[in-house]
């Protein structure tokens, strides 16, 4: 049985060629997905990509996951969608800042920036606690990552917790969920999943949190193996993130893989 995608958004990197994500971003909102979100890389333009997607949707949200603020300066990312002329309406900014002295500070900075700037909702990228509750507390929600169903549980315990006294405020948490279907992108997402457990802040992150990289993620042979991967993921936060992994990032395979999940 497909799977109800309308509280489900759907993950592409930023690196992506635009000849696809011109392609694939109508079969998404077709789908029925929520949100189309596309990663910011020092190789991919998540802003570039949007605007792809944006020429050819006209529902679906359109965020970023994430952009980061130590290398591109929040009035340089409210400029730069207006330039572009990117639909507000469906726009979402998703930022993250990790260098020193102080990501906590560098996120705080750049919300009213872009928020203010453009009118847009602006979520954290977030990993510790602190930030997850600056994210919640003074922006419109958070972005998460490597997290296991039961680790997104208690992320949504903890946005509860850290809301207080402000239980109105429009928090969302949204997760990033690897989903690799078939023996090539299984092993692009192992290769993935390696590299990120040997960040430290993230190495530390799965030793407190007691499970791996590859724990958190999907990997599949088949599309019966995909939705029951992702259903475990159901409910656990708002809106559970589809970051779709393949071996080549062809056409046919993000359309395989979303043919597994939607039907």
């Amino acid at each position: 049985m497909a799977l109800d995608t309308s509280r489900m958004g759907f993950g592409l990197t930023g690196a992506l060629d635009h000849a696809v994500v011109r392609e694939l971003a109508p079969r998404v909102e077709e789908a029925g997905f929520r949100t189309l979100w596309i990663n910011d890389t020092p190789n991919g333009d998540a802003l570039a990509s949007l605007r792809v997607a944006a020429a050819v949707t006209s529902r679906i949200r359109l965020a970023t996951g994430v952009i980061s603020m130590d290398r591109r300066p929040a009035d340089h990312v409210a400029a730069t969608v207006r330039d572009r002329d990117l639909p507000v309406d469906r726009l979402l900014i998703g930022i993250g800042a990790s260098k020193p002295p102080s990501p906590l500070g560098t996120i705080r900075d750049a919300i009213p920036v872009i928020r203010g700037g453009l009118q847009v909702p602006v979520v954290v990228g977030a990993l510790g606690p602190n930030m997850r509750r600056l994210g919640v507390q003074e922006s419109d929600g958070v972005l998460l990552n490597w997290l296991t169903p039961d680790g997104a549980r208690s992320a949504m315990a903890d946005k509860e917790r850290d809301l207080g006294d402000q239980p109105d405020h429009p928090a969302e948490v949204a997760l990033y969920i690897r989903v690799a279907l078939g023996d090539k992108a299984i092993d692009v997402l192992r290769s993935e999943a390696d590299r990120y457990a040997a960040i430290p802040s993230y190495a530390a992150n799965f030793e407190r949190l007691g499970f791996t990289s590859m724990e958190t993620a999907v990997a599949a042979g088949t599309a019966a193996q995909v939705r029951e991967g992702l259903g475990a993921f159901l409910g656990s936060v708002d809106e559970p993130v589809v970051r779709a992994v393949t071996g080549g990032d062809t056409l046919p395979e993000y359309l395989a893989l979303l043919d597994a999940i939607a039907g």
